[in-house]
């Protein structure tokens, strides 16, 4: 048997190839028009997240932005629930209802999945405050991308969680581009770190393509937090390989820069590291890779036989119980009321 260290970091390494097998396969399923709307793929990134979660408790809390299939996967939830949800389908992780962007696992505390940019910041903050209130020895951590950070609810979050010492990491994924625009045109600071100490919120950057890197830093600062509360920020320097989304063609960049990247793949990294360590053989990566492989290919067939979403659930998690019946007309809105009446003739007047 391995050191525990020593295996946990080959089933780390496991998990990123889940992750980028699992996002190869949804790309190719969304050419094959099995997949609808937007489709955010994380190829490339897999070291920030699975560096992160390999640092925190089954039971702290997670929440992230549209970028999410990456999330859910390292938080526990399953290829096939994943994959059902991209599909639409009722055994999906929000039931067929969240798509692409939303998905949400109660069970193991990944709350989202969210699609306008930077509205989950405040909902993080919120999460860290129920920590704090009920006095829990927990740690949210916030994932967010560098398009975030000039959004007001980014900032009116980071004062709210500086103000009241919460137990929150905030951590950007900054893949230099908000879309297609190059975070140097986007933003006046030299440095995304820059916009935490106007709150005095300590942070640091990190290598986001080295998961060591990663694990240790958040590592230690998620026990500072668990020993005092209080934020913190982390900048994790990353790139994705793929558009912003399927429908980008990412012409904004050039191929000797996407090349250029693509020489420091995190799963490559990780991979050589643990082999010149004598922790993992060819062979054995073969292995993990050929299991990714299958168990995304068996997700995709999960997904294409799950039954579609009942008609009748329609309105279901939209309005609250009894509100509304499926079928029944819109209320009037008390001002459209208003309207209505001011234009009906007056049968009181004399």
């Amino acid at each position: 048997m391995q050191p525990v260290e020593q295996r946990d970091e080959v089933e780390m390494l496991s998990l990123m190839l889940l992750i980028r097998r699992f996002e190869e396969r949804a790309s190719q399923q969304y050419q094959a028009q099995k997949i609808g709307g937007f489709c955010h793929l994380y190829i490339g990134q897999e070291a920030v997240v699975t560096g992160a979660i390999a640092a925190v408790r089954d039971d702290d809390y997670i929440i992230t932005a549209y970028r999410d299939h990456a999330h859910a996967l390292a938080r526990g939830t399953s290829a096939d629930a994943c994959m059902a949800e991209l599909f639409g389908k009722e055994t999906g992780c929000s039931r067929g209802l969240g798509g692409s962007m939303h998905f949400f696992d109660r069970k193991n505390h990944m709350y989202g999945g969210h699609a306008i940019v930077a509205a989950h910041v405040p909902l993080a903050v919120g999460m860290a405050f129920a920590i704090k209130y009920r006095a829990e020895d927990r740690v949210t951590l916030c994932f967010f991308g560098d398009g975030a950070i000039n959004q007001g609810a980014f900032h009116e979050a980071l004062n709210l969680a500086a103000l009241y010492k919460l137990p929150i990491v905030f951590i950007c994924e900054n893949n230099l581009f908000a879309m297609g625009t190059s975070v140097k045109r986007s933003t006046s600071l030299r440095q995304i770190v820059d916009r935490a100490e106007g709150y005095d919120i300590p942070g640091e950057i990190i290598d986001g393509m080295n998961f060591r890197e990663v694990r240790d830093k958040v590592a230690e600062i998620v026990d500072s937090i668990r020993k005092e509360p209080h934020p913190a920020f982390l900048e994790m320097r990353t790139y994705r390989y793929r558009g912003h989304s399927m429908s980008d063609p990412a012409s904004y960049r050039t191929k000797q820069e996407l090349e250029k990247y693509r020489l420091d793949d995190p799963i490559t990294r990780l991979r050589a590291q643990l082999t010149r360590e004598g922790k993992l053989t060819n062979e054995q990566f073969d292995l993990l890779d050929r299991r990714a492989k299958e168990t995304v290919l068996a997700a995709v067939k999960f997904a294409e036989k799950s039954p579609q979403p009942p008609l009748d659930t329609l309105y279901d998690y939209t309005y609250a119980d009894g509100a509304m019946e499926p079928g029944s007309p819109m209320p009037a809105e008390p001002a459209q009321e208003r309207r209505e009446s001011a234009l009906s003739p007056n049968t009181n007047s004399p």
